[in-house]
């Protein structure tokens, strides 16, 4: 078994060296495709980190209803807590609601400060529901609820956010899928151009009793290589520049809600995808393009 594998990867070896042209065209098409795909890769998953952190931080403000009593109060959150899509009910007291109105607006705030002895505010139940697309509906369900004197979510802010987190991720999912199949098109036809120039030689080893699984491994491991080495060029790419990018913008983002993905473990993570990729496409290409070449 070893001896045979050692036999078909000799073969890819000297296939690729006689058809230097064919090789470096193959080479730079998976190269090419990979570094759009990992460029893809890099801002999508970047953008759904920040999405996801974005969507963790969506919640509704339950106001309660100033005549509601210790009593009333708590029996409003046991209702909150009841319902199914909610994950957590915090109580924030109307002191750190003014506290926390008078530290937004800085400068402007401190003349809120004369409100802390008659505090206009209502105290509030910060809600969190378990999924964020649910924040909706736990709203309309709140609403309902005694003692509840208003729900605030921000509901345009939050189903326009919602809606383009979805719109930014098909658009990303589609981009790399097309790209991919793209490249598994080009690899596919340049080394159906090696075949072709090889296929007398097929045909005699099928005639003498060659079983198709022989004939496919020089090829399969052809391809491998090819998507291996058109890889190579994309990992080395795009860590540097990411390495660059991260290290330039971590201490812009410093404070705001925006946050990259740390370079290690993601940039790993990207290589090992791309690689895989690289392969797949490669193994891929070569074996639909020697399929048809077997029908002796």
């Amino acid at each position: 078994m070893i001896n045979t594998l050692g036999r078909h990867l000799r073969e890819s070896l000297k296939s690729l060296a006689r058809n230097t042209w064919m090789t470096f065209a193959s080479v730079s098409a998976v190269t090419v495709t990979l570094i759009l795909v990992g460029t893809f890769l890099v801002i999508m998953m970047n953008l759904n980190h920040v999405a996801d952190n974005l969507e963790q931080d969506v919640e509704i403000r339950v106001l309660i209803d100033v005549t509601a009593d210790e009593k009333a109060q708590q029996t409003l959150k046991g209702e909150i807590e009841k319902i199914s899509q909610v994950d957590s009910v915090v109580f924030s007291p109307k002191e750190k609601e003014l506290e926390n109105l008078v530290d937004s607006l800085g400068e402007e705030g401190k003349s809120f400060e004369l409100f802390e002895q008659n505090n206009p505010l209502n105290d509030v139940f910060v809600v969190k529901a378990k999924e964020p697309r649910d924040t909706t509906v736990v709203a309309e369900k709140l609403e309902k609820l005694d003692n509840a004197s208003k729900v605030r979510y921000g509901q345009d802010q939050v189903d326009k956010l919602f809606n383009a987190i979805s719109v930014a991720r098909n658009i990303g999912i589609a981009l790399i899928i097309g790209l991919i199949f793209t490249a598994m098109f080009l690899i596919s036809n340049t080394i159906k151009i090696t075949i072709i120039a090889r296929r007398r030689e097929i045909e005699i080893m099928k005639l003498v009793g060659a079983t198709n699984g022989f004939i496919r491994w020089p090829f399969f491991l052809e391809g491998l290589l090819l998507g291996v080495l058109g890889s190579v060029v994309p990992i080395v790419l795009i860590s540097v520049s990411y390495q660059s990018l991260y290290t330039w913008a971590l201490p812009k983002l410093q404070g705001s809600f925006v946050e990259v993905l740390p370079f290690s473990p993601f940039v790993f993570q990207v290589s090992a995808l791309l690689l895989l990729i690289g392969a797949l496409i490669g193994v891929w290409g070569s074996l639909m393009s020697v399929r048809k070449f077997l029908k002796v």
